[in-house]
């Protein structure tokens, strides 16, 4: 796991037990998500508040936010429900993630949870930038996340800035595919 590498297209069950794939999940929007102990741990439950105050702002963006857990289908739910959170919480009980991506949280034999992570993720799965949250600070901090996402959707948004003799052009040509959505009917 590192910056610029692919991450793996894992399919899990979300917080209503049906089976997710990350990529269909992403669509062509970046995507954060958030590898977490679980609703248990008062770190994630923090990160996890400032999240949800951020959500429709992410949403308005055409960001995209995933949560991750080593937690029962039951506790996801739980979880996302008492935060009030709307985006997918899937469940990684069988530690998939944890041994494929060799972060393990050894310090916690209890819980067994992995090693907290927060990944932004251009389209395609591409790995932007990595968070190590082992350390509540280790977490991006809301403006972070803000700047991470604004740089993913410049990078990414042919339509980033309208004022371009280019863009403009492609405008007057009615070639669409270069504005949101992208060629895709809306």
């Amino acid at each position: 796991m590192r910056e610029g590498a692919d991450f793996p297209d894992y399919e899990l069950p979300d917080h209503q037990g049906k089976m997710q794939k990350l990529s269909k999940l992403q669509g062509k929007d970046p995507m954060a998500i958030m590898l977490s102990r679980g609703g248990y741990c008062p770190k994630e439950d923090l990160q996890h508040q400032w999240l949800v105050k951020m959500e429709e702002e992410i949403k308005v963006g055409y960001c995209k936010l995933v949560t991750i857990s080593t937690d029962s289908q039951l506790q996801s739910l739980e979880w996302r429900t008492r935060l009030g959170a709307h985006w997918p919480f899937l469940s990684d009980e069988e530690r998939i993630l944890q041994k494929d991506l060799e972060i393990k949280e050894y310090t916690d034999p209890k819980h067994d949870p992995m090693i907290p992570h927060t990944i932004l993720l251009e389209p395609g799965l591409k790995i932007y930038k990595i968070y190590n949250g082992y350390w509540y600070w280790g977490r991006p901090t809301p403006e972070e996340l803000r700047q991470d996402f604004r740089a993913i959707s410049r990078k990414i948004r042919p339509d980033w800035d309208l004022s371009t003799p280019f863009i403009k052009e492609k405008w007057k040509q009615n070639e669409k595919q270069y504005f949101y959505p992208y060629g895709e009917k809306s």
